[in-house]
């Protein structure tokens, strides 16, 4: 009850329709918190939202969309409209493209700068204010530890998470004052669908995690934010912090070399 009591009645949740995002709406939707799952495949979408239904009885709102629309933060108003949203969650890999930076299209450059840096920009600002002025909410975004360092391959993808990171940073010591919990959640590896589909290989100094690990884990480290790493990778986040810039960014290109498909 305090979950629901602090972030609710309603979880705005972009990313919600597998993997991560689809235990997420579970855990929030068992605590008693409507939900509104924003994520781009209809199919997936829908039937989460019927599990989340079925399992907790809480109202849950369905929309299909690429938020790095131009029209993103419209089309969400439109669907969270006269809602009290005690809670946002950012889970959006945002279009990590395997590949050297200049071998890649313009678009593929632009859809984790969009997704990641553009969309949650405009998604804080339209709903912490209110968090604030009533004194209670949350904030989660769902990272990489790959945004702790310039990682070989993913270039674009890895710059975009570090904004994440450091916006969180920025807002908790903003918002935490103001009763609003804010919290990065930079994840290493995690065994999803989307990962699955890239092809990614496992790495020893990489632990893959259930993706019902993870959300078990932000959701319980949400009050003691900024940043919270699981215990499976944190001696790995650390080591980047220990080391000079080089030595961070050869350390993540040696391991994504290991990493990305043949």
């Amino acid at each position: 009850m305090v979950l629901k009591d602090h972030y609710g009645p309603w979880a705005l949740l972009v990313g919600g329709s597998e993997g991560i995002g689809e235990h997420l709406a579970r855990k929030l939707g068992a605590a008693g918190i409507n939900i509104v799952l924003v994520a781009r495949k209809p199919a997936a979408l829908a039937q989460t939202a019927d599990k989340v239904r079925s399992e907790s009885g809480v109202e849950v709102r369905t929309l299909s969309l690429d938020i790095a629309h131009p029209d993103m933060l419209e089309r969400i108003d439109e669907v969270t409209k006269g809602l009290d949203v005690g809670l946002l969650v950012h889970n959006v890999g945002g279009g990590a493209s395997f590949g050297p930076y200049f071998e890649n299209t313009l678009e593929a450059a632009m859809t984790p700068v969009l997704t990641n840096c553009v969309a949650l920009t405009k998604l804080v600002h339209r709903f912490a204010k209110a968090m604030a002025l009533r004194g209670r909410g949350g904030i989660l975004i769902i990272g990489s530890i790959a945004g702790n360092a310039g990682s070989y391959f993913i270039a674009g993808y890895s710059a975009a998470k570090a904004f994440n990171q450091v916006l969180a940073e920025a807002l908790w010591t903003e918002l935490q004052p103001k009763g609003v919990h804010v919290l990065a959640f930079p994840i290493g590896a995690a065994d999803t669908p989307s990962r699955r589909r890239s092809g990614t290989k496992d790495d020893p100094a990489m632990q893959v995690a259930k993706p019902e690990d993870v959300a078990q884990q932000a959701l319980d480290q949400l009050p003691n934010g900024p940043v919270y790493v699981s215990p499976e990778n944190a001696e790995y986040f650390k080591s980047l912090y220990t080391m000079s810039r080089r030595q961070a960014a050869e350390l993540q290109r040696d391991m994504l070399l290991r990493m990305i498909p043949s």
